[in-house]
């Protein structure tokens, strides 16, 4: 064999690093061939290894569905359980490469169950390709990833009208589905719209035009994938670059590393900082290649500014005439990807570009049926259901519109105790009202009322099961602090039920809100100057954390009454497990409902083994110890 100059070899590879790349997503209905067309895609432009397609070829006597031809689905259905079944279960990513462009396609599942693993694929895609069963047409399913492909920011679509050949090739049955899909879709607001027939098994306009189809004068999959235009769309919006890390290996260099999310930039361009509106120039990019004259979306720079600026990881540098909106509060779409449901005013943390900060759902307005695109009235979010929302976030974040810029307006939230990802977010609009209100200066502050009670601020929040003791243990505390001459407030579970939570039931999102009101209401005590006394079930540590991180440091004492709940039983002094084991209450904490145990508590108080006036003297000795008491 003879060898290949470096001159060539060096060219090639100049070339290649040089083409423009494509990342899309093929989506549909069940045995739509998906996946089968990503396998003719990568066979019919020679990039299966010899030794790949005879495996192919001996998996497709065990698992084929295509009788004696190679099942070219097999490529890309790798789990075995996809195999058995004949259907795509996870997200599949391939490259393949033309001479005109590179891809990374992701082959999607049609299963309605695995819709975020769909979501998924779509997000980091430019482009869908949307198969639709020449035999069934239009199908419920179609609708569902058309909405959530415009829903996550795709603006081009292929509908590739695949099995064509089952129905004779007809140009009728192409027509009708292909008018029926552009009717549906002229409300999700895309870009570019082409519909190829094809037949993903034979090739037939897949590569190129077919010559059984002499009535379709479009374009090829191929051809329309080579030359469709998704770089300039970035390339020409406002400068955006989320700062990942402020670089600073030594004393004479500090930059600011991280990718282009839009536009581009050179060295003398004026930057801004976001969210502080502190602006400099461009002194540098840097590169591990070198320095460069300009930088364009997508490319992974450091930036030397000219000027010694604050700017700290999670800071968007932008345009000075485009700047993102900035705001605590804001209107999203949001697709719940976990089993457990959502619930508002849960902390979650909230993740947008470089930037993690904690944020709760303070509305959920409606849910979306993603069949029908029909606005539903609902409390909580389910496993693949996508909802229209208010969130609030601890501190400004710096965004565009989703549907201006996917990187800096789509968000993920985040379980804050698991670390899991359990929600994917589209922002739509900040609420302007996070703008218009401000914190109002007063001369009598919390210092003051502290001197003026004569002893420290505090919360003692009393957390257990029912029946544990904890309204009894908090009373004696109560009334001992009272011959101390302290000012004190109780804040009972049952009695705050009778007012402030009336409109509560006892629903898992129904207990959030309920602890998040008193919480704040705890607060405001504390900031009054005076011992809150908190006695409340409060069965979630994600709550009890929520109320804490609300005070200073130091203000929250959290009481465990550890009971065993076969002495709550025993004791019921309500008759609530006895009902509740009957089926009478529902959601009730330690029969249908969890309690989470306190991980650290600042007092653990054991009602087995200890009277309900020991315990309390307990407590008053812990805030002697602490200065909190005379």
């Amino acid at each position: 064999m003879k060898p290949v100059p470096y001159q060539d070899l060096a060219a090639y590879l100049a070339a290649q690093e040089n083409k423009s790349l494509l990342r899309f997503l093929t989506c549909g209905s069940v045995d739509d061939g998906k996946s089968t067309l990503i396998g003719r895609l990568l066979y019919d432009s020679k990039l299966i290894f010899e030794d790949h397609l005879a495996a192919l070829a001996k998996d497709s006597k065990k698992h084929g569905t295509t009788g004696e031809d190679i099942d070219l689905a097999l490529l890309v259905d790798g789990l075995e359980a996809e195999r058995q079944q004949g259907i795509t279960i996870d997200v599949a990513y391939r490259f393949f490469s033309t001479e005109k462009r590179k891809f990374i396609v992701a082959d999607t599942p049609g299963h309605e169950q695995y819709t975020r693993n769909m979501a998924t694929g779509a997000s980091n895609s430019e482009l869908a390709v949307i198969l639709v069963d020449a035999r069934k047409g239009v199908l419920t399913q179609t609708r569902r990833h058309a909405y959530i492909v415009s829903l996550l920011g795709i603006k081009h679509v292929i509908l590739a009208v695949n099995k064509i050949d089952l129905m004779g090739f007809s140009q009728s049955t192409f027509d009708h589905i292909a008018n029926e899909f552009r009717d549906f879709a002229q409300k999700l607001g895309f870009t570019s719209l082409v519909a190829i027939p094809i037949s993903a098994r034979y090739g037939d306009n897949v590569i190129a035009p077919s010559a059984r189809m002499p009535w379709y004068k479009g374009p090829s999959l191929l051809d329309h994938l080579e030359s469709v235009d998704v770089e300039s769309e970035l390339t020409g919006k406002p400068f955006r670059m989320p700062v990942q890390w402020v670089n600073r290996p030594n004393l004479d260099f500090r930059g600011f590393s991280g990718t282009i999310a839009s536009g581009r930039v050179k060295p003398g361009d004026s930057v801004v900082v976001a969210k502080s509106g502190r602006q400099s120039k461009i002194k540098r990019i840097v590169t591990m290649d070198g320095d460069l004259k300009e930088a364009f979306a997508g490319q992974a720079v450091t930036l030397v500014l000219a000027d010694e600026i604050d700017i700290s990881r999670g800071d968007v540098l932008s345009a000075p005439d485009g700047r993102p909106e900035v705001t605590d509060q804001f209107a999203a779409h949001l697709l719940w990807m976990t089993e457990d449901e959502l619930l508002p005013h849960r902390q979650y943390l909230l993740k947008i570009g470089t930037q993690l900060v904690p944020a709760e759902i303070t509305l959920l307005k409606h849910k979306v049926d993603v069949n029908t695109l029909e606005h539903m009235a609902s409390r909580t979010l389910h496993l693949n259901e996508v909802g229209y929302c208010n969130i609030s976030t601890s501190e400004p974040i710096a965004f565009d519109p989703y549907t201006d810029n996917r990187d800096m307006g789509g968000f993920v939230i985040i379980d804050r105790f698991t670390n899991a990802t359990v929600g994917a977010g589209m922002i739509e609009f900040g609420l302007r009202r996070a703008t218009n209100v401000h914190w109002q200066a007063l001369d009598v502050d919390a210092h003051a009322r502290e001197r003026l009670m004569g002893h420290r601020p505090c919360v003692l929040w009393f957390t257990g099961l029912s029946g544990s003791g904890k309204s009894t243990i908090a009373n004696l505390v109560e009334k001992r602090l009272f011959t101390h001459k302290c000012h004190t407030y109780t804040l009972d579970g049952d009695n705050v039920r009778h007012g402030l939570n009336r409109d509560l039931g006892f629903t898992d999102a129904d207990r959030v809100e309920n602890i998040r009101r008193v919480a704040e209401a705890a607060r405001l005590f504390v900031d009054a100057g005076l011992i809150v006394l908190v006695s409340f079930i409060s069965p979630f540590r994600s709550e009890r954390r929520l109320a804490r991180e609300l005070m200073k440091p130091g203000e929250f004492i959290e009481v465990f009454v550890d009971t065993p709940i076969e002495l709550c039983m025993e004791r019921d002094p309500k008759g609530l497990y006895k009902r509740a084991a009957a089926g009478e209450i529902k959601n009730f904490t330690g029969i249908d409902s969890p309690y989470e145990r306190p991980e650290t508590a600042e007092l653990i108080l054991e009602t087995a083994s200890q009277t309900p006036e020991a315990l309390a003297e307990r407590v008053v000795a812990f805030l002697r110890s602490q200065g909190r008491v005379p």
